[in-house]
């Protein structure tokens, strides 16, 4: 497994080691013990989640807060994705910041986005089925979201505007300076 620290700290790129042969591939998702040894964090992870989305589709930017804010490891097992995690730890020297990683069925690398950061992504291919893992659970009443368009992130979604298809909800999130982030 090779693993890198991405410009915003605590977010991993992970790209597995692949085994391949004529019968197909085989390969370690994840690893307690190695992600540990490669990364510091004790993560333990309680949810599984999987989602299916067409091309164009944006999820995102969203978040939990308080005690229910969730660290996730993402991977694509059909398709392709841009993914982005946006640093909202308010006394980070990166707050604000984004990152985008190429998640997709051909690289099988992993993201992970840990606890203080907004994600979001947006489907490249005709399909994807997207898998994260979050070591947190779910609590609706501590969902929160940022507008993925606000301009002071500038996030390059590499689809335009007018192509991509999003929730209401998600386009009723606020731009990140009015954003409930504690």
């Amino acid at each position: 497994m090779n693993i890198k620290e991405t410009k915003l700290k605590g977010s991993f790129e992970i790209e597995p080691k692949i085994f391949e042969d004529k019968r197909g591939y085989f390969f370690e998702s994840f690893n307690k013990e190695k992600f540990y040894d490669l990364t510091g964090l004790d993560v333990n992870f309680v949810q599984d989640n999987e989602s299916f989305s067409t091309k164009g589709v944006l999820r995102g930017l969203h978040y939990q807060i308080g005690n229910h804010a969730q660290a996730k490891l993402v991977r694509v097992i059909k398709g392709s994705v841009l993914d982005v995690a946006v640093d909202i730890r308010e006394n980070s020297a990166t707050f604000g910041e984004h990152v985008s990683v190429l998640l997709s069925e051909e690289n099988k690398k992993q993201f992970f986005v840990p606890r203080g950061f907004a994600h979001g992504f947006v489907v490249l291919s005709e399909t994807a089925i997207f898998s994260y893992k979050c070591d947190n659970y779910y609590d609706k009443l501590s969902e929160r979201g940022i507008l993925f368009n606000d301009p002071n992130l500038n996030i390059d979604w590499k689809l335009p505007k007018e192509s991509l298809i999003i929730s209401d909800k998600d386009l009723e999130l606020p731009v990140l300076k009015l954003a409930e982030i504690n």
